[in-house]
């Protein structure tokens, strides 16, 4: 596999900017569809008590996942930690400015845009949970070890410049944290939990983007936090097996929710998952056949127009492109590495 492979899995693109601060986010007003109604300091109130921090995309650095905060009766519930140490510190910041702290977090997946802020927060806020699959552990073992050698290599060669080989370095770091990311309680099924003292439900798809993908939904406000199970501008076929991953999207619509938040891109309602369930059994359809790769590129724009902007689209034809050609349509061993059952 490519260092460039290995990149894609993990650095999954986006676009998305901080808010400027307005009001306490267990204070602000009720979401309606896949709007945001008010801000927070770095981040988007969606809810009474519920807090969007998206992941900022800045060209030429790699980027960080959605994080959904949402106060309990304990502290903050955090939803994926990010990447980056500005991420995390916006995190750090939202609860900070409420007086509450941070007592768990849930890892919807264990790609490091979503993941590397856990040894942050653990050691902020001691004695913090970590709720997520066991996927991690077997990612440890064999991608994110078999990535930390290509990274050590491009390192040694000398290929980057300074800021280059410090990323690189960063990321090294970030899979040596190891021990640090993993699970203090395991999701193994579909369920209701206290979380932080807030009641939700955790649901677990088994080898679709991941190995393990969770989803949380707040019975309270109808938000389901899909992680990547949902992603814009395009979906990540990497570490997926697409057609378990069909199946995962059809079980989301069934969930009782208004307003999705995608783990790369802006928040959907229910008429908007439902356009990116159709593109995505679509652009299967399309690349499974023998139409022109460009074709199942447009069939894809056409069908997710909206979901993202404008900008993005030279992005998703690009992504697109190498999915369709080394994933989709490539022999059935690689199509199929991530599909156990």
């Amino acid at each position: 596999m490519s260092y460039q492979r290995l990149v894609i899995a993990c650095l999954v693109l986006t676009a998305g900017c901080a808010a400027q601060p307005q009001r306490d986010p267990a204070r602000s007003g009720s979401v309606a569809g896949g709007a945001v109604v008010g801000q927070v300091a770095g981040g988007e109130v969606l809810a009474p008590g519920v807090v969007l921090l998206r992941g900022a995309f800045v060209p030429g650095k790699q980027p960080d996942g959605n994080t959904v905060m949402l106060a309990g009766d304990d502290g903050w519930v955090v939803v994926d930690s990010g990447r980056h140490a500005a991420h995390t510190q916006r995190i750090i910041d939202v609860a900070s400015a409420s007086g509450r702290p941070v007592t768990a977090i849930v890892n919807t997946h264990w790609h490091l845009d979503h993941v590397s802020g856990n040894a942050v927060l653990r050691r902020t806020y001691p004695g913090v949970a970590v709720h997520a699959s066991g996927a991690i552990e077997q990612a440890l073992q064999g991608f994110l070890a078999e990535y930390r050698k290509q990274l050590q290599a491009m390192i040694e060669s000398g290929a980057g410049d300074a800021a280059q080989t410090a990323a690189w370095r960063d990321e090294v770091a970030r899979i040596d944290a190891g021990a640090e990311l993993v699970p203090d309680v395991p999701v193994t099924g579909v369920g209701e939990r206290s979380v932080a003292g807030r009641r939700v439900e955790l649901g677990l798809a088994r080898d679709a983007v991941t190995g393990g993908d969770v989803w949380l939904f707040d019975p309270a406000t109808r938000i389901l936090v899909a992680g990547d199970l949902v992603t814009l501008p395009v979906p990540l076929f990497d570490t997926a097996c697409p057609e378990q991953w069909r199946a995962e999207l059809a079980e989301l619509e069934s969930v009782a929710f208004e307003t999705l938040v995608p783990g790369h891109g802006r928040p959907l309602d229910r008429a908007e998952l439902g356009r990116y369930r159709r593109a995505f059994e679509e652009l299967l359809r399309c690349a499974g056949g023998t139409a022109d790769a460009r074709q199942c590129i447009d069939g894809w724009m056409t069908g997710a127009s909206g979901l993202f902007e404008a900008a993005e689209e030279k992005l998703a034809r690009s992504l697109l492109e190498y999915y369709i050609g080394q994933i989709l349509r490539a022999p059935v061993e690689m199509r199929t590495k991530y599909c156990k059952s």
